[in-house]
C-alpha cells in the first residue's frame, strides 16, 4: 500500500490517457439535447484542466470557456481541447467576463486556494453551478460566505473536490466503521509527508512572465513582487494564496477521518505545534513540520506531516489508521486494510480481517456525481458544509501556531474561538482594493 507522490501522479496520469482514447464529442451524439452540460473552467493549469477533462469524457458535456490570466497556459490548453475533444471553447482572462456567457451551465474553480471565494459566489449569484476545488477557500470567514451563498442561491448546486467522498473503498471504510466492524471508534491517525512541502529553492524576484496579468493573479491577495518560487506549482506554501500541506492533503484526508462523526461541524477542539524547522534554502511560509490533535465530541484525530520527507507510519507516505476498540483500518487511495486486535482468551480475531484493493484517485467518479446532479437536481456528494468542516479545521491548525496560542476552542455558533482574540484576526484576510468579500 506504499505511494508516494510521484507513483500517484504516475498512476493517474495513466488514467487520464486511459480514459481519453474515448473523448466524449465521439459519443455526445446519444445525449438529447436538453441533457447537454456546457462546462466553463476559471483556472487551467494542473488540477482545474484535469478535472475540466473528466468533465469532458463524460457523454454530453461540453467545454465553452477557458479563462486564466497566463496567456500562454490559455492557449495551450485551448488547442488540446481542439486536439482531443473537436471543441473551440471561448477564451477570457477575466473570470467576470466568463460568468456573463448566457451558454456556461456549470463553472470548475480551479484556481489558486486564495481565488476561490468570489469566483464560487459570482457564479452562484449568475445562476451556475459550481465544481471548487478544496480546499473551499484560503480562510475560515470566506469558507462561512460561500456556505451562506450556496444557501441563498439554493437553485444552484455546488460540488467540492474531496473526491474520495465518491471513493468506493472510502464508502466501503465509512460503512463498515458504521456497522460497528471496529467496535467503538476511538481516534484516527492521519499523516501526509511529501516532498513538495518545503516550496522550491530560493530564488531571486524576475520581471513578471510575458502573457501573465501577474496583478490579477494576486487579486486580493497583497501586492507584491513577482517571484517564481511563488506562482505555479509552489504558490500553495505562501500564507496570502494557501496553507501548506494540511490545506492540501490534510483536506482530503481530515475529511475522511470527520466522515464517521456524522456532523458537518468543524472540531471543537485544536492543538498544534511545529513550525518550519528545516530547508531554510527552499522558499516556503507555511510550515514544514506539524503534529496537530482534533477533538471531536466522540474520538480524537491526529494530523502529523513533516514536509520534505516521505516515509511515514506503516511504511506509507500517506495515510488513515482509523483505531477501534475491536481492529483498526489502515487505508490510502489505493485500498484499506483491516486490522483485528487479538482476544486472548478466545484465542481469535476480535473482528474479522479483510483487505480491499482499489487504486484509484476517484476524480472521475467524483465529477460523474456532478454532473449526474447538474441533471437531476440531487445535492451532490460534496456539500459546500463538509468542504467548510474540512478547510476550517486545516486553517486551525495553521493559525494555532501561528498565533502562537498553540490550542483553540471554535464556537460553531460564533464562527470564532472563544480562547484566543489573536487567533481571531487570523479568520478574515484583507482583501486588496478594489477587491472586496461578497455581501451576501
Amino acid at each position: 500500500m506504499r505511494t508516494t507522490r510521484r507513483g500517484f501522479i504516475q498512476k493517474t496520469a495513466a488514467a487520464t490517457i486511459s480514459t481519453a482514447a474515448f473523448p466524449a464529442y465521439l459519443k455526445a451524439s446519444t445525449v438529447p439535447p436538453s441533457d447537454q452540460v456546457n462546462v466553463a473552467l476559471i483556472g487551467c493549469r494542473n488540477m482545474g484542466f484535469g478535472i475540466l477533462k473528466h468533465h469532458l469524457n463524460l457523454r454530453g458535456v461540453n467545454c465553452v470557456a477557458l479563462c486564466d490570466v497566463d496567456q500562454r497556459v490559455l492557449n495551450e490548453k485551448a488547442a488540446e481541447i481542439k486536439r482531443n475533444y473537436k471543441q473551440s471553447p471561448k477564451l477570457y482572462g477575466d473570470f467576470r467576463k466568463l460568468l456573463e456567457n448566457k451558454d456556461v451551465d456549470a463553472v470548475i474553480v480551479g484556481t489558486p486556494d486564495h481565488w476561490h471565494c468570489l469566483p464560487t459566489i459570482y457564479a452562484l449569484q449568475a445562476g451556475k453551478d459550481v465544481y471548487v476545488e478544496k480546499p473551499l477557500a484560503n480562510s475560515i470567514t470566506e469558507c462561512n460566505l460561500i456556505v451562506q451563498a450556496a444557501k441563498r442561491y439554493n437553485k444552484q448546486l455546488v460540488q467540492v473536490g474531496q473526491q474520495q467522498r465518491s471513493g468506493g473503498h472510502w464508502n466501503k471504510i465509512h460503512q463498515l466503521i458504521a456497522d460497528g466492524k471496529l467496535g467503538k471508534l476511538r481516534k484516527v491517525n492521519v499523516w501526509g509527508n511529501f516532498n513538495y512541502g518545503i516550496g522550491q529553492p530560493i530564488q531571486a524576484d524576475t520581471p513578471v512572465p510575458e502573457g501573465v496579468d501577474f496583478d490579477f493573479w494576486l487579486g486580493p491577495a497583497p501586492k507584491r513582487s513577482f517571484n517564481p518560487t511563488r506562482f505555479h506549482g509552489s504558490w500553495r506554501m505562501f500564507w496570502d494564496y494557501g496553507g501548506g500541506l494540511v490545506t492540501d492533503w490534510g483536506v482530503h484526508l481530515l475529511d475522511m477521518a470527520f466522515w464517521p462523526s456524522k456532523t458537518v461541524a468543524p472540531p471543537k477542539t485544536i492543538m498544534a505545534s511545529g513550525g518550519n524547522l528545516s530547508f531554510a534554502d527552499h522558499a516556503h511560509e507555511t510550515f514544514d513540520t506539524m503534529s496537530v490533535i482534533f477533538q471531536l465530541d466522540d474520538y480524537a484525530v491526529t494530523w502529523e506531516h513533516t514536509a520534505g520527507t516521505e516515509n511515514g507510519p506503516w511504511d506509507q507516505s500517506y495515510g488513515l489508521a482509523f483505531v477501534g476498540d475491536l481492529g483498526t483500518i489502515l487505508a490510502d487511495r489505493s485500498g484499506f486494510k483491516v486490522l483485528p486486535e487479538w482476544d486472548n482468551q478466545r484465542k481469535l480475531d476480535k473482528t474479522p480481517p479483510l483487505e480491499l484493493d482499489s487504486h484509484g484517485e476517484n476524480h472521475a467518479q467524483h465529477v460523474e456525481n456532478f454532473v449526474q446532479c447538474i441533471r437531476d437536481r440531487k445535492s451532490p456528494v460534496c456539500s459546500p458544509e463538509i468542504g467548510r468542516a474540512a478547510a476550517i479545521a486545516a486553517h486551525s491548525a495553521n493559525i494555532a501556531i501561528r498565533s502562537g496560542a498553540g490550542m483553540l476552542h471554535w464556537d460553531e455558533q460564533t464562527n470564532r474561538f472563544t480562547n484566543s482574540e489573536l487567533a481571531n484576526n487570523y479568520l478574515t484576510p484583507n482583501y486588496r482594493t478594489p477587491w472586496k468579500l461578497p455581501e451576501i
